[in-house]
């Protein structure tokens, strides 16, 4: 099995090596194509008004200076072109991607556009508390074991995997639970400063800890009481719903 590993947290983040370490668990045939920077809150973004360039590292890790989704695009269609990877990995993410984060995440994007490539991809991420320290060991133990009966039973085409770690010692973790995506309760995250000639600046930035009221078999409680969080993401973003309800109203 060929495995691509790709991040947004960029090619030198603790997170990806955790990751590299679990995807040759699986595979002696692993690669990693990143961001030579950071590129959190990316998005689903390729780069268009600019060229785009790949620093080889090693035989089998590249880095690019574009966003996660550059990357994947460049490792299928360069780097990988004489042969594509069955899986791709991407993070592991420095904090959670849950609720609507999905939707800034540059950690998700890497695994739409494997998916949008028609090769399965799986998102991971690790939560961290008020001082930002990281149990990466959970993120490595729990997820070499997730990823192996993820690998095993498969899932859907255009459906990719969500996995969020909590933020506790592996030892501590209460077990893996399959959770629909929360949605957080939007506040104030704008952070308005002054700089030394007086002109103002801001610091947009979500906050450390979100409430959980009202998000039961979310991602977001899953994570917050200790379990491993697994969300299917569909890329067809269609409410078939409301697409009966148009037609009715309109056609």
């Amino acid at each position: 099995m060929r495995i691509l590993v790709s991040n947004d947290d960029g090619i030198d983040a603790p997170g990806i090596k955790v990751l590299e370490r679990v995807a040759r668990g699986l595979s002696d045939d692993v690669w990693v194509v990143a961001p030579e920077t950071q590129q959190s809150a990316a998005s689903h973004s390729l780069t268009l008004h600019r060229p785009l360039r790949i620093r080889r590292i090693s035989k089998r890790r590249h880095a690019v200076n574009g966003t996660p989704t550059d990357c994947v695009f460049l490792a299928f269609n360069k780097i990988l072109a004489d042969g594509r990877p069955d899986l791709v990995l991407s993070g592991v993410n420095d904090g959670p991607n849950v609720g609507e984060d999905v939707t800034y995440s540059g950690t998700i994007a890497a695994a739409m556009e494997a998916t949008l490539f028609g090769v399965p991809a799986v998102a991971l991420s690790q939560a961290y508390g008020d001082g930002r320290r990281h149990h990466w060991a959970t993120a490595e133990q729990w997820g070499a074991r997730l990823l192996r009966t993820l690998i095993e039973r498969g899932w859907p085409e255009r459906v990719l995997i969500n996995v969020n770690f909590p933020d506790v010692v592996a030892a501590d973790v209460r077990g893996i639970r399959v959770v629909r995506q929360g949605l957080h309760a939007l506040d104030d995250t704008l952070e308005e400063r002054v700089d030394p000639r007086g002109g103002p600046y801001y610091w947009i930035g979500a906050p450390l800890a979100a409430s959980v009221s009202g998000q039961r078999g979310t991602d977001m409680e899953a994570v917050a009481e200790g379990y491993v969080a697994v969300t299917p993401l569909h890329m067809d973003l269609t409410h078939r719903r409301t697409l009966t309800w148009l037609r009715e109203a309109i056609e």
